[in-house]
């Protein structure tokens, strides 16, 4: 074992048990095929990574797909009816129609950034159950599956990124990152490693276990019935507009914006931080997706709240909603990894396209010094 290694940690050792005991595999050919960790506790080296090659692990089995032709007509009307829906908020659609599509188009994000991903899939902070509820109700709106079923395909996704196991892989093409995966039947091996992923904790939470009982009630008047009624009703918006535009434009927008995390970073953009995965550094996607875009770092720090490193709340929302409750006290126990653990990881793995370090870096520019604003300066 390489002298930065760690030994094998009980939450990886348990989950990979009870993956074995779910399909009848091996645990060591199970330990062998992950491509990443998913929880701080799983990390094998001294910087947050694994100790063994993954290259040689990343792979998309030629295989006939068996496509989901529900899923192929449901998808085809909703991007048909959001194309009609962007036509509306340009010729006869309220201002405030539009601004409550805006609304739900943010309450739903939050859902799924704050909620379904960070909180549930990662636990990197903990919720009081009155934030809990509240992101139970816009995960809802979002309609992206329960989180329960969301957390366990993404908890997958880390641990076997860029395999067969990986929901939407990203060596299958962009596509099929995007939302082809959706189309067509799951790869076997999804299933199977998906069956030995520790779900113990989201069983244990009341708010997700009720939001999985009454998914089917619940979803459809949360995202489809409330938001359609609510411009009727308050501005007496028509129908057409409000089907259109509060409800499927909108709905349309944020599974696209979730996709791209999926595809485009995935695949465009820098790797400071590991350059031997595909996930990337995408400033574009972070501002759309509310900060999760920085996914290089994602994916080698997974279990920081941040899912970055740097960048303001411009660029990062969700973070700024997160650190908003917790000044409450909603939100406590918020992960993040030290400067040098992130330092250590940088330049082992780094592709060299890291920014500066801060004041005094050998690498920061002569004019950026120059030009800085220091207040309160004191000659020493």
């Amino acid at each position: 074992m390489p002298p930065n290694a760690a030994p094998p940690t009980p939450a990886l050792t348990e989950s990979l048990l009870a993956s074995a005991r779910g399909d009848g595999g091996n645990p060591k050919v199970l330990h062998e095929a992950t491509t990443g960790v998913l929880f701080e506790q799983d990390a094998e080296t001294i910087d947050g990574g694994l100790v063994k090659d993954i290259e040689k692990l990343k792979k998309a089995e030629k295989r006939k797909m068996k496509l989901v032709w529900r899923n192929i007509i449901a998808f085809g009307y909703l991007h048909i009816a959001a194309l009609y829906g962007a036509y509306l908020m340009f010729t006869s659609a309220k201002w405030q129609t539009i601004a409550f599509a805006f609304a739900l188009y943010v309450m739903s994000g939050l859902g799924i950034t704050a909620g379904a991903h960070r909180l549930w899939a990662h636990r990197s902070y903990k919720a009081k159950w009155p934030l809990r509820l509240m992101l139970m109700i816009f995960n809802t709106i979002a309609f992206q599956d329960a989180a329960y079923h969301w957390a366990r395909d993404h908890r997958v996704h880390h641990k076997y990124s860029e395999t067969d196991a990986d929901p939407h892989n990203a060596t299958r093409g962009f596509f099929f990152s995007h939302i082809g995966w959706l189309l067509c039947k799951k790869h076997p091996e999804v299933k199977a490693k998906g069956k030995g992923v520790d779900l113990s904790d989201l069983r244990a939470d009341p708010i997700i276990m009720f939001q999985k009982k009454y998914y089917m009630l619940l979803m459809p008047v949360l995202c489809f019935i409330i938001p359609t009624m609510i411009p009727m009703y308050y501005w007496n918006e028509t129908f057409v507009n409000s089907w259109f535009v509060a409800t499927m434009f909108r709905w349309c927008f944020i599974l696209n914006i979730t996709w791209l995390v999926n595809s485009a970073a995935h695949k465009f953009g820098g790797k400071p931080y590991d350059k031997y995965i595909n996930p990337a550094e995408n400033v574009s996607v972070a501002i759309l997706a509310f900060g999760e875009g920085w996914h290089n770092y994602h994916h080698v720090f997974p279990w920081d709240y941040k899912t970055a490193e740097f960048g303001d709340y411009s660029m990062n929302f969700t973070t700024g909603f997160i650190d908003f409750f917790a000044k409450v006290g909603w939100a406590y126990d918020l992960k993040t990894v030290s400067a040098d653990i992130i330092k250590k990881r940088v330049k082992r793995t780094g592709d060299g396209t890291h920014a500066t370090w801060g004041w005094g870096d050998k690498d920061q520019p002569k004019d950026e010094i120059d030009n800085a604003i220091i207040i309160n300066r004191k000659d020493e």
